[in-house]
């Protein structure tokens, strides 16, 4: 059983690899671009263009070749990568279903969302907290060791701080479902409001506009978390699919068969 769960895993994050692909290809990779071309001065480099343009038709065409041919395999590149982080993310994700899936909250569906919840704060949420996604041209305060060490440790807080909602809500939903919402939210409002008081500031956005930053970064976390959705639809529609019951389904036909 565990092999058909790793096998709608890999499946649910290719289709979502896919998208992710295509996202990073047509969206993110020309706004990083357009940010790296800001950050090292874009007036400078245009004024370039324009006088290599009036050299001579045959080196426009040339690079305009050059460009498309750029362009096209940096595309392809995004794409294979997004399917790849898709597989991995897929995979894992059906391993932790299969030995998670008793104790989250939920039947059918709502259970594969709750755990893309779950491990979209652990990985993505916990870690932006203190290591936001990093833009052109940004100053790190910290060598890369250290900040992969303080990622991973974020991670580590990310993961309790979502086993902890989900055990809040667990316990206090039965007799009171906006109770048992509140203490699912309290250990997610705690984390924001210490990283935000005392997380010092690790990266500084450089040159680019806040507002520009800001979108960056928000187009990031939304990206991550439409991946994290795509994967937890894509998986719950396979279940379905193929007849597989959730543990809390399988335990009533224990309870009601004679």
């Amino acid at each position: 059983m565990l092999a058909d769960y790793l096998e709608r895993g890999v499946l649910a994050g290719a289709i979502a690899g896919i998208a992710y692909g295509a996202y990073v290809a047509l969206v993110a990779n020309p706004l990083v671009g357009h940010m790296e071309t800001r950050a090292e001065g874009g007036e400078h480099a245009h004024a370039a263009g324009e006088h290599a343009h009036a050299a001579g038709e045959h080196a426009q065409a040339a690079g305009e070749h050059a460009h498309a041919v750029s362009e096209a395999t940096t595309a392809a590149v995004s794409i294979g990568s997004g399917v790849l982080w898709g597989i991995l993310l897929g995979g894992a994700f059906a391993l932790a279903f299969y030995f998670l899936e008793p104790a989250l909250p939920g039947r059918g569906r709502v259970k594969t969302y709750v755990l893309a919840a779950a491990g979209f704060l652990t990985v993505s949420v916990a870690p932006w907290l203190v290591l936001p996604p990093t833009t052109p041209g940004a100053e790190l305060a910290f060598d890369p060791t250290l900040r992969s060490a303080i990622y991973a440790g974020m991670m580590a807080v990310g993961a309790v701080v979502a086993a902890a909602s989900v055990y809040g809500y667990g316990r206090l939903s039965p007799e009171n479902r906006p109770l048992g919402v509140g203490a699912a939210a309290v250990p997610i409002v705690a984390l924001v409001a210490v990283t935000t008081i005392a997380a010092p500031t690790i990266v500084e956005a450089g040159t680019l506009s806040a507002e520009l930053v800001t979108a960056f970064r928000g187009l990031t976390v939304l990206s991550q978390a439409a991946l994290w959705a795509l994967v937890a639809a894509c998986f719950g529609w396979l279940q379905t699919r193929a007849g597989v019951q959730s543990a809390a389904e399988r335990r009533d036909d224990l309870l009601t068969s004679p």
